[in-house]
């Protein structure tokens, strides 16, 4: 059960949210997909400039997630979230995934102008290691409640801060501090158990 309430609409307010929208979305309904987009749209580019610092490259990346937003709306989940939380995710998924392409890209021009044509070892090992404690993190994070989650995932992978992160939510304030402390704590046990070898 979401423990995060949904936001009150002002009084008199029909016009559909994202979460009304989606489902229509998930139908093939342009004209729902373009409403979706003049909501989203500011949200989606301002995680993904927090990220790239680049506001032409972010414009390119942003137009990339309403693409993925496009096809797989059929797959979202209502239970694990609110469609504004799974499109800021999506949107810093993207813009991660931009800035280790072009670092990626550097690192092979660099080693071509130098006539290195040998494996990059300590690259090989970094990607590894960070694809595990990605996989670690996920199994851990499926272990909070889904206000912990989302807070947390809002927090530390999107860059949101407190009151942030409750205005998404369309939670009280105080509960997103104490649900993000309650989750961090349970988190760092989590993981705690992987580092030292528990079974997965």
């Amino acid at each position: 059960m979401n423990d995060a309430p949904r936001p009150p609409r002002p009084v008199g307010d029909t016009s559909p949210t994202a979460d009304d929208l989606l489902p229509r979305v998930a139908r093939g309904d342009e004209d729902a997909f373009g409403a979706l987009y003049d909501l989203l749209a500011p949200q989606v580019f301002g995680v993904v400039c927090r990220v790239l610092r680049n506001p032409s490259l972010a414009e390119e990346v942003s137009q990339e997630v309403f693409v993925e937003i496009w096809r797989t709306a059929s797959r979202f989940d209502p239970s694990r979230g609110s469609v504004r939380t799974w499109a800021s995710t999506l949107a810093h998924r993207r813009a991660v995934d931009r800035v280790r392409s072009e670092q990626a890209s550097t690192d092979r021009e660099r080693r071509a102008a130098a006539g290195d044509n040998s494996p990059a070892y300590d690259q090989v090992v970094e990607e590894v290691t960070a694809s595990l404690e990605q996989e670690q993190v996920r199994r851990c994070l499926g272990s909070l409640t889904d206000l912990q989650r989302q807070a947390v995932t809002l927090a530390y992978y999107v860059g949101y801060n407190y009151r942030e992160v409750a205005e998404v939510l369309g939670a009280n304030l105080a509960t997103v501090k104490t649900r993000m402390r309650d989750g961090l704590t349970r988190l760092r046990d989590c993981i705690g158990t992987f580092e030292l070898g528990a079974p997965r």
